[in-house]
């Protein structure tokens, strides 16, 4: 009796000296999260993150919303408003233009190193016609259209309108720093910044002219909407305007903005 009592005494200090390394060895493969656990849990928290920021650009002032997509991309939506008026001269016509620039765009942001830095690829789409312009010629005053003189009827004065377009959709490609929803959940507020191009394309002007047209002061007058010649004469200035702006076919893009994510 004596020995089995000794017997189990020694069993059972085996297992209690035992049982702590056993557990040891089973807790961290249970208990402790591994890195892949880990970076899925991130990329988790990263989807669906929100941010909105107002901000001012070569286009005007204007807002953006972006949402993250993965931990190193966004897409980002925004528009812009930009409107002022200036006068200016063009063979012997003075016009009132008017810049008027509305615009629209979306892009995709992608962080490689997912810090600060971005690579942006992107569309900008303009609302509006960018530039139009108008002008009253005053009696007896010379112009020309396509290298021909003209004078202004007293009576019926020549009118002249014009606008400028782009192509209506834009690609874009820009680079920047500063993230609309930062990572950190810590972190709500941004300053971000962008720099790129936008390829609208070269411009296209067209001209339409009213009112009446004479060859010289008090000489023979006509009608500038319906005379072929005229007419001509004003395609002729249209295509030369053309030529003159073909050169503009990208707009720069320079913005700064002030970020909050939700």
């Amino acid at each position: 009796m004596k020995g089995r009592v000794c017997h189990f005494v020694f069993t059972c200090s085996l297992f209690a000296i035992s049982w702590p390394s056993v557990f040891a060895q089973s807790t961290p493969a249970d208990a402790q999260p591994t890195n892949a656990t880990k970076t899925s849990a991130l990329s988790t928290e990263d989807i669906g993150g929100v941010g909105a920021a107002v901000r001012l650009s070569t286009y005007g002032g204007g807002g953006e919303v972006a949402v993250s997509v993965t931990h190193r991309t966004n897409v980002r939506a925004g528009f812009n408003i930009i409107s002022y008026s200036r006068g200016f001269d063009k063979d012997g016509i003075h016009y009132s233009g008017q810049v008027d620039l509305k615009t629209f765009e979306v892009h995709y942001d992608i962080y490689p190193w997912a810090k600060s830095f971005r690579v942006s690829g992107g569309v900008l789409v303009y609302a509006t016609d960018p530039v139009t312009a108008s002008a009253v010629v005053p009696g007896n005053q010379s112009f020309s259209f396509g290298d021909v003189a003209y004078y202004s009827d007293p009576a019926n004065p020549t009118r002249s309108s014009g606008k400028i377009v782009f192509n209506r959709a834009a690609p874009t490609v820009t680079f920047g720093f500063g993230n609309i929803v930062p990572r950190s959940k810590s972190k709500h507020f941004s300053v971000p910044v962008e720099f790129g191009i936008a390829f609208h394309g070269s411009p296209k002007t067209t001209l339409a002219v009213s009112g009446s047209v004479c060859d010289s002061p008090g000489g023979n007058c006509r009608n500038a909407a319906s005379d072929p010649i005229v007419q001509s004469n004003v395609i002729s200035e249209q295509n030369k305007i053309n030529d003159d702006i073909s050169f503009f076919k990208v707009y720069p893009i320079i913005s700064v903005g002030f970020g909050y994510k939700f």
